[in-house]
């Protein structure tokens, strides 16, 4: 039985964990090692919705003390210099997989010209609001889906908070060595002769997979066939007079793709490329003309997308990077985090915390699907983006494998935007549904043959339908107005 668990490393996917796992079983005895060599990246975060839903709804922490500590600002979606137009945002909502009340087809069928506000979160972000008005009380009215910007050092200070109040325990160590037995680890030995024991083992030592790659040497399946990109050049600097974007932003680069992050004080940028297509110091070059700001040495990080074979092995179960990584275009990574701890609570719960070999495999499977979703689904990002016409670019549309999401295209091809084609997904249990990938072929404009011609009455339907998203976004708050409302002392946050 599961009674003492011990996770080696303290980032954002260790404390997550633990948070998770006192919170939902608080029963069980928890322990964080941890060691200032072990590092973390240390990038602004971006993310999904799925982080704020994981702490206020599924662990139902009080939002104010984590607003207070942490200090993030709002993300509403992604806004891709991308492809053939200008550019296209990508909601946390759904713009595309909808089909309007007054329209005869789906809303993908009217957005091959004019893709903008689709939705009340594509409306907000065309004028960089982040909230549409409380009705109430004229405060924001945050049940528009967002993900979070938010600066990784402030996280994990706010993270190590919350589990410190919930009961977990920090050992400053550095793991000298492991200890075997027949079903798996029976310690962790640390430097300075401390001998750590427990009965399931959580590695979150980020890239170095010290337990699960290094001790227990489990297979690494490299995703470099679908993904190209292996390192980044990082920098960001102060903000001065730059408004608060609600969003993140993802450029075309010559060799990759570039982010912008907002957080309240600093904005945070970084070329993501391919060490294939272009050197370290070009990268960096490159990086430098496009934002003088950035300090003259940015900083550069190398990384590989993919995961292991298995991600719990015996009793040995590894969350985040040291389980797989999958770059950083949409900021999956937190996700990811959040799901694997959900799952193992379930595993845990359904089991009376004796794990069994076949419940290990369920949360390999599904754990392993999540990362090749990801993977397939930031595939079709380069395989379809066609704003620059250069070696790299030209590799990625003719070279990336779309594998299991061929089928997928070939129905797009043949029927266009309809929500039928989230049935060619290999995952139902798919993170982005059909509107990422919609978002991502209409956005980008992949042909396809049963296109619809709007009569003049559908296409005045379809204008006056998104003047209303507009106007209400117009009427909206920014992220300075919304940061201010909810740090008063007025502010309540269960109106």
């Amino acid at each position: 039985m599961v009674q003492n668990i011990l996770i080696l490393g303290a980032g954002s996917a260790g404390l997550l964990a633990a948070i998770t796992l006192k919170k939902k079983l608080p029963q069980l005895t928890v322990r964080i090692v941890r060691s200032s060599e072990m590092g973390v990246i240390g990038v602004g975060e971006g993310t999904t919705p799925a982080l704020p839903r994981h702490l206020f709804t599924y662990l139902g922490m009080s939002p104010g003390p984590f607003y207070a500590r942490a200090e993030p600002t709002w993300k509403l979606g992604i806004r891709f210099l991308w492809g053939p137009r200008e550019h296209f945002d990508y909601t946390f909502s759904h713009q595309l997989d909808a089909q309007w009340s007054n329209l005869p087809r789906p809303n993908g069928f009217y957005a091959h010209d004019e893709f903008r506000w689709g939705d009340v979160g594509a409306a907000l972000m065309t004028v960089g609001k982040a909230f549409p008005r409380n009705p109430q009380g004229g405060g924001p009215d945050m049940s528009v889906g967002f993900g979070f910007h938010i600066e990784n050092k402030k996280l994990v200070e706010t993270l190590e908070g919350m589990a410190v109040e919930l009961g977990v325990t920090f050992i400053e160590g550095k793991v000298s060595g492991t200890e075997r037995g027949t079903d798996g680890l029976t310690a962790l030995q640390l430097e300075d002769g401390q001998r750590l024991e427990a009965e399931l083992f959580v590695d979150c030592s980020g890239f170095r997979s010290e337990l699960l790659g290094r001790a227990l040497g489990e297979p690494f399946v490299s995703y470099d066939r679908a993904l190209f990109c292996d390192r980044a050049v990082i920098g960001g600097w102060d903000r001065s007079n730059e408004p608060i974007l609600p969003y993140t932003t993802a450029e075309t680069m010559d060799a990759g793709w570039a982010w912008q992050i907002e957080h309240e004080h600093h904005i945070n940028r970084g070329y993501v490329y391919s060490s294939q297509a272009i050197s370290d110091d070009e990268a960096a070059a490159e990086f430098l003309r496009k934002n003088p700001k950035a300090p003259s040495s940015p900083r550069v990080v190398k990384f590989r997308s993919g995961r292991y074979q298995r991600v719990w092995v015996d009793n040995v179960v590894a969350i985040g990077n040291s389980a797989g990584f999958v770059e950083l275009l949409e900021a999956t990574a937190l996700m990811v985090v959040t799901l694997q701890c959900e799952h193992l609570i379930t595993m845990l719960e359904h089991t009376t915390l004796k794990p069994t070999p076949t419940v290990r495999a369920l949360y390999n499977k599904m754990t392993c699907d999540s990362f090749d979703d990801t993977r397939d689904f930031l595939a079709l990002h380069y395989k379809l983006n066609t704003r620059l016409d250069n070696e790299f670019w030209r590799h990625c549309r003719a070279d990336t494998d779309m594998g299991a999401l061929r089928p997928l295209l070939d129905f797009y091809a043949e029927n266009g935007p309809t929500g039928l084609a989230r049935y060619t997904l290999p995952s139902q249990q798919n993170r982005f549904g059909i509107e990422g990938y919609l978002v991502m072929l209409v956005g980008n404009r992949a042909p396809y043959k049963a296109r619809h011609i709007p009569t003049p009455a559908e296409q005045l339907t379809w204008t006056r339908n998104r003047a209303t998203y507009m106007a209400q976004a117009l009427d909206g708050l920014t992220v300075a107005e919304s940061l201010r409302i909810i740090r008063s002392p007025q502010w309540n946050w269960n109106s």
